[in-house]
This record gives C-alpha cells, sequence and structure tokens, in this order.
C-alpha cells in the first residue's frame, strides 16, 4: 500500500504540461441534421478547423486543451479534452431563450420558506436584511456574484470588486481602508458610496476585514428599485454580501418535487421494455438454456464484435451472472484486458461490475489501474478509499482520505467547494464515525475530532464512467410529483465544466424520510458524444449515519436515448424526530 502511493506520488509530482498532440474528430449535428462551417478551436491556441458540407471534422488537440465549436445562432460548446477523447458528437443548441407554456390560475408568488430552502442550490438567491430575493424576478438592476466567481487569492472585497462592474469605483486600499462608489449617485466630484448589508447587518464602511474564502454570494444593487427598501441607508447603492457560515446550510432535505406543480404523467420504459432493446448477440444469449449453447453464441460473434470492448464486458457480466461460470467469465476479461488497459472510462465500467457483484478484490486492482492513469483526478482518490472500505480495510481508506486534503493543503490540488468536496468530506467523516477505533487506536481514538453527522436517512450516490455523458435523473415521490436533475450542456454546462475542472463525475441524492412511501428512480440518456453506452452506478446507502447503515450497488448501462427508463424504486421509512 505505502509503495503503491509511494510511486502514485512520484507520478503525480513529476507530471509536467507537457503532452503528446492526439487526434480527436467527430461529426457536429444540430440534433437531426449535420452542421457545416462549424468553427472549431482550441481555446487559448493555435489549433482550429470548421465542419465540412457533411459535418465531419479532425483537429490536433493535447490533453487539457478546451475544445469550442461555435456558430451563429448557437450556444458555444467548450470541451475539455482528456486522455481518453477521439471522437467527440456534440449537438449544437439555438442561443435562444424558449419560455415555458402557462396558464395562471392564481397568484405563483415564491414565498420566503420556499426560497430560503431553494437557498443552498439557486446561485440566484440573495438573503438580504429584509428577507430573500430571486434577483431573476428583481425589479431592478442587479449584479451578481457566487462563490465560484471569488478569487480567494485577492486580499479583500476591494480588490474583488476593482474594475469588476460598471459604473462603480474603487477608492482606497485594502491596507487603509477605503469605499465602494457610483457616479449614478451625486456628483462627478462627488460619488456616493455603497453601504453594505452582510447577513442582514448594515455597514457604511467596506469590510475589508472580511475573509475572501468565507463568501458564499454577493449582489451589488445598483439602483433605487432595489436600495429604497433600505431608506436613506441606501441612498447610494447597497452591496449584499452572504458569508458561507451566516446563511441557510443544506443541512434539511428538501423535496425539491413538492416545490412545483410536477406530476409525472408520461411513459417511462420498463426494465424488460429497455431490455428488449439490448443487442443482438445478448438477446441470443439469454434466449439460450445451456452453458454449451450460450459459449456457441459468443463464439459466433467474437469475431464481428472482436473489437468492441463492451461486447465483452456484456459477455462477461453475462456468463459470471447467469451461469455463475467464472472461470470463462474471467477468461473474457483477461484476453482482451489490453483493450482496456490504458482506457479510464472503460476500466470504471469493469470496476462498477465487480463492485454490483461484490468483487470487491478485483475492483480494487482495477481502481488502481485508474489511479496510476489519473492520478490528478479527484474522482481517483474517492473511488480507490471507497474501494478499500468495500474490503474493510479501514486504515488504508482513510489514509487516502487523509492523503487527498493533504494534497489540498499543499496546493498540489483544487479545492471543489460547490460539488465534489462536500460528498469527499461526508464520506470520510462517515467513515470516521462508523469505524473510528479501527482507524486510531486507544486513547488517541477518544481525540479524534468527528463531526456530528449532519443527515440521517437514505443516501443516494450516483457515479458514471464517462465524463461525456449527458442524462438527466428523475425522483419521483410517492404522490407522484417529480424533480429532475440534469446533466447536460443545454441545462447545467456551469456543473460539467466544474467536474471536468477537478475531475469527477458524482452527485448526491438526500432522503431524509419526511415523505414516506415508494419513490422511484428514472433516468433520461442523452448520450456521450461518442455513440457508446454510459454505465451509471447507484450506491443506496440505507439507514445513512447511523450504526445499522448498510448500503447496496445498483448498476446500469445507459443505451437508449431520449426515453425516460426505471432504474429502481425505494421504500423510504417515516423519519423519527
Amino acid at each position: 500500500m505505502k509503495t503503491f502511493f509511494t510511486a502514485i506520488m512520484c507520478l503525480f509530482l513529476g507530471m509536467t504540461s507537457a503532452q503528446e498532440a492526439q487526434r480527436v474528430f467527430g461529426k457536429v449535428t444540430d440534433g437531426k441534421n449535420p452542421m457545416s462551417n462549424v468553427a472549431i478551436f482550441v481555446s487559448e491556441g493555435n489549433a482550429a478547423t470548421t465542419t465540412d458540407a457533411d459535418g465531419k471534422y479532425e483537429i490536433m488537440v493535447t490533453v487539457g486543451d478546451k475544445l469550442q465549436f461555435s456558430y451563429t445562432g448557437m450556444k458555444t460548446i467548450s470541451i475539455k479534452i482528456e486522455d481518453v477523447t477521439r471522437i467527440l458528437n456534440p449537438v449544437m443548441i439555438p442561443d435562444v431563450t424558449e419560455l415555458d407554456e402557462v396558464v395562471v390560475t392564481k397568484s405563483k408568488r415564491r414565498s420566503q420558506r420556499d426560497l430560503e430552502e431553494d437557498y443552498p442550490i439557486n446561485e440566484n438567491i440573495i438573503k438580504t436584511a429584509w428577507g430573500y430575493v430571486d434577483v431573476t424576478k428583481s425589479p431592478g438592476q442587479v449584479w451578481l456574484m457566487s462563490e465560484t466567481d471569488i478569487n480567494p487569492v485577492r486580499l479583500c472585497i476591494l480588490d474583488l470588486l476593482r474594475n469588476r462592474f460598471p459604473g462603480i469605483s474603487i477608492i482606497g486600499n485594502c491596507t487603509q481602508g477605503g469605499s465602494v462608489v457610483s457616479r449614478r449617485f451625486g456628483s462627478l466630484t462627488q460619488p456616493r458610496g455603497y453601504s453594505f448589508d452582510i447577513d442582514g447587518q448594515l455597514f457604511n464602511d467596506a469590510p475589508v476585514w472580511l475573509p475572501l474564502p468565507a463568501i458564499k454570494r454577493i449582489a451589488i444593487f445598483p439602483g433605487l428599485a432595489m436600495s429604497s427598501r433600505y431608506g436613506n441607508f441606501g441612498a447610494g447603492g447597497i452591496i449584499v454580501i452572504n458569508t458561507i457560515n451566516g446563511n441557510p446550510q443544506i443541512e434539511k432535505v428538501v423535496d425539491r418535487a413538492r416545490l412545483r406543480n410536477n406530476f409525472l404523467n408520461s411513459k417511462v420504459l420498463t426494465t424488460a421494455e429497455v431490455e428488449a432493446n439490448m443487442p443482438t448477440y445478448l438477446r441470443e444469449l439469454q434466449a439460450t438454456t445451456s452453458r454449451e449453447a450460450a459459449k456457441a453464441v459468443f463464439e459466433k460473434y467474437d469475431n464481428q464484435y472482436g473489437s468492441s470492448p463492451y461486447f465483452y464486458l456484456d459477455s462477461y457480466e453475462y456468463f459470471y451472472d447467469e451461469w455463475n461460470d467464472i472461470s470463462f467469465a474471467d477468461e473474457v476479461i483477461d484476453t482482451k484486458f489490453n483493450a482496456f488497459r490504458n482506457n479510464a472510462v472503460l476500466l470504471k465500467a469493469l470496476a462498477y461490475i465487480y463492485e454490483k457483484q461484490g468483487r470487491f478484490e478485483e475492483s480494487n486492482e482495477v481502481y488502481k489501474e485508474v489511479f496510476i492513469l489519473r492520478p490528478n483526478y479527484a474522482q481517483s482518490y474517492l473511488d480507490i478509499a471507497n474501494s478499500y472500505r468495500n474490503l474493510k480495510e479501514t486504515k488504508q481508506a482513510a489514509s487516502i482520505y487523509a492523503r487527498y486534503e493533504y494534497l489540498l493543503n499543499e496546493g498540489f490540488m483544487e479545492v471543489d467547494t460547490a460539488g465534489f468536496g462536500p460528498i469527499i468530506y461526508r464520506e470520510f467523516n462517515n467513515l470516521l464515525m462508523l469505524n473510528k477505533e479501527a482507524v486510531v487506536e486507544g486513547r488517541k481514538a477518544k481525540k479524534l475530532f468527528v463531526a456530528e453527522e449532519e443527515f440521517e436517512g437514505t443516501r443516494l450516490v450516483f457515479e458514471w464512467n464517462d465524463s461525456e455523458a449527458e442524462f438527466e435523473l428523475q425522483f419521483v415521490n410517492p404522490g407522484n410529483q417529480y424533480h429532475i436533475w440534469k446533466h447536460s450542456l443545454a441545462d447545467n454546462v456551469e456543473v460539467i465544466e466544474r467536474e471536468k475542472e477537478f475531475g469527477y463525475n458524482t452527485t448526491e441524492y438526500l432522503m431524509d424520510g419526511s415523505l414516506p412511501g415508494t419513490w422511484k428512480i428514472n433516468a433520461n440518456y442523452l448520450g456521450n458524444k461518442s455513440l457508446s453506452p454510459t454505465y451509471l452506478k447507484a450506491t443506496v446507502y440505507h439507514n445513512y449515519g447511523s450504526k445499522a447503515q448498510r448500503k447496496e450497488i445498483k448498476l446500469f448501462k445507459l443505451m437508449l436515448k431520449n426515453v425516460n427508463q426505471e432504474l429502481f424504486e425505494l421504500n423510504i421509512s417515516s423519519r423519527v424526530n
């Protein structure tokens, strides 16, 4: 274990920006037809090309480049190049704002409670001294900065705002103090200064004392439409600052579906209906009545699908699960392992399958291979730590979490406070909460600080093997209302860009028992730009945060596009207060 991570650290620290060029090619469409003359270029690079009459292109890039696809009237698509990126078939999306058709029957004004519950996940909501405000529905102009826009390298709020917004100027500096002024109010020689609303407390002077990493959101109200509520105090404009500790955190689980009038009435494909669309070789394998007949089918298609690693993944699963023929199943993978060896996407699919089958030693070895390929990916640390936890090797799991934290503290890796950070923190804290004595022996265990688990209930963790995968997860509550988490460039481009920047493919969903009954989890697969399947792993933690915690692993191969298909159901018990 120590030798493995010593080698990894040497590899990690020895990495340089120099990368070999690789060819990327594909076809650009609008979802139906090919698009010619789409401009394709490397951001901050010299490589560029355009699509031909059939929408096809090819370009030389290096790992880490950001490849942009641009066309007048369409949203520009930016895709970060990874080690496995070879084929990219992006779908261009019209750059228009579409309004949903609505029938107004009564006031749809959202209550303060609704806004408070949405605050942790909606970056457009700001908390002021007089209540929560959704700036997208505000009567006046508002400039907004979220925590992802705040660069903590700057010294103070004055440096952060300097030259950032039109119409405002900075007077003074972080050492001697200063102010933020607007020439919109007052004369050119005597501009009026902004006042500050920090977590509901009002200040006349700029808070140069406030650490930038403590800030969650900033909203600037430059006009009277928004600042008039503050009276004379807001005459020069208001800057509202929400800090991380001074505003609602995700401490209670909110059923997003109940905040909206979403009732599921559309068709959802059952598992049987999805399986009816499986590849021909799988249907023939499923139809066999003996192991010998199944092997004959495998040999029949071996030459035809010899270049497809997904054929061998499917065949491995079939012989292992249906016939318990472990020897032959392993032989299928072993003879074709070179097709997987240097491809992190395929290796992760194999690791997921091993985990679903409870073959944790095998999955651990595969995750080590992925770690060697991607030592700078945050997901690699989460995967290998959880892999050792599956093996009940608690100390090794804890050491990996600690190593990841060390790399963050030393600046070798960056912290993602919005997406991955809370997930890996929850995993590490949960490990210590349940297995503290196994990590630290004797009296030291009593002194080891473990944060009190803020959530108890059912926790769902979703992971996918391909960072280019686009899909929607639908959570349907017992009242048949649903909430959709969208993972697509069309709807959530910032999330996907952040995932690639930090190197992770995971999200979580918490269910605290406030709405007991049968929940349904569905998925709509939108593709992955290479016309190949995506493996979606769902880890269900029952009784999460308690001594009775247990987990089960589910795995889904997503192939059918643009259809809502059922994944699994959960029976959620009532919350006990």
